[in-house]
């Protein structure tokens, strides 16, 4: 999603047509199939949709799969990657070895279903307040930064003659879309003034190499299970550039959800990132970048509040959601301020 765009509105979904589609489309993937069971739509997602359901009759166990589409009449902002283009980028993480579900289907018009794809179901959480407080992963925290830091190098290494049409980012390029966006809301703030001027004044001029880049990296878009990372999901925001942003992102403090000692998630250390970035190929990682991208990320947020806050008022999207998450722009002041201090001693 844009700074200072939401999605367009879309139609509600008339469950019966639906669940008729789909019966229809799962019988011709899965031959055998009976009947779908359980079907349900997931919360989360501010954009697309995201439904669970059983394939029933394929094997003595029902198969648990999930349908993730964009809602009829959704037109998607400029800077998503694309639903297609998702299924596309997850089928090749899948192939190099990053934690992603199977992509069974794309749908096709005559499925009659809209855009979007089926896979399988990963079990495991994705709700970070839960896998940062819950016993159940006390013993696979510690170890979540230097696992992800792999997952990670293997993105970053995903042969770049094989990806989809993707959006290419700069730094620079990155910094004037969101100025604007930040002008357009009309909210003058002084600290994300001096953030702008800081991040200008240090964008880097060239990357040594540009790779695919998963573009929200963090808590929330990973499915994780006692054993550690199990899925990577959400790929709307992929594009090419430069690799330090998703670790810089996934350190950004407001996906550490009150664990701030934690840089990495809220549960780790950018040492562990790091040195399970390099064990699994992906080089020493540089520092100052990571540190400029997190710079980055807390701007951005930042102004992607803003963005909401000015929808709400303007009564396009009266929410209690947008309202409670606009509020949150004054956190990102804090963060910025911490960033920035001990670099203008």
């Amino acid at each position: 999603m844009t700074p200072n765009s939401a999605p367009a509105a879309a139609a509600e979904t008339d469950t019966d047509d639906f669940e008729a589609a789909l019966l229809v489309l799962v019988r011709r993937v899965f031959p055998g199939t009976g009947a779908i069971g359980n079907l349900v739509r997931l919360s989360g997602g501010a954009s697309q949709e995201t439904w669970a359901f059983e394939a029933i009759g394929t094997s003595p166990s029902p198969l648990r799969m999930i349908l993730r589409r964009s809602p009829p009449g959704y037109t998607a902002p400029f800077r998503a990657a694309g639903i297609e283009t998702e299924a596309a980028l997850m089928q090749l993480a899948y192939q190099a070895g990053v934690p992603s579900p199977l992509v069974r289907h794309v749908l096709a018009p005559q499925d009659n279903l809209g855009r979007g794809f089926l896979m399988d179901c990963v079990e495991g959480e994705t709700i970070p307040r839960k896998i940062l407080r819950d016993d159940a992963f006390a013993s696979i925290r510690p170890k979540l930064a230097s696992q992800l830091g792999g997952v990670l190098a293997r993105i970053h290494a995903i042969d770049r003659t094989k990806l989809p049409k993707l959006r290419h980012v700069t730094a620079a390029s990155e910094l004037n879309e969101l100025k604007n966006a930040y002008k357009k809301d009309g909210q003058p703030r002084p600290v994300f003034d001096v953030a702008f001027r800081w991040l200008e004044e240090r964008a880097p001029q060239g990357v040594a190499h540009d790779t695919l880049v998963h573009g929200d990296f963090r808590n929330g878009n990973l499915m994780i299970g006692p054993d550690g990372v199990r899925a990577v999901l959400d790929w709307e925001l992929a594009h090419t550039g430069d690799p330090m942003e998703d670790l810089g992102w996934i350190c950004v403090n407001s996906w550490r959800f009150g664990h701030i000692d934690k840089p990495v998630g809220g549960f780790g250390e950018i040492a562990d990132l790091a040195e399970g970035y390099r064990v699994a190929g992906g080089g020493n990682v540089d520092l100052d970048r990571i540190k400029y991208w997190e710079t980055f990320g807390s701007l951005r947020w930042g102004v992607m509040c803003l963005g909401m806050l000015a929808r709400f008022t303007s009564g396009e999207d009266r929410s209690v959601e947008r309202a409670v998450i606009s509020r949150r722009a004054s956190e990102n002041e804090i963060d910025l301020l911490r960033l920035l201090a001990p670099r203008t001693r």
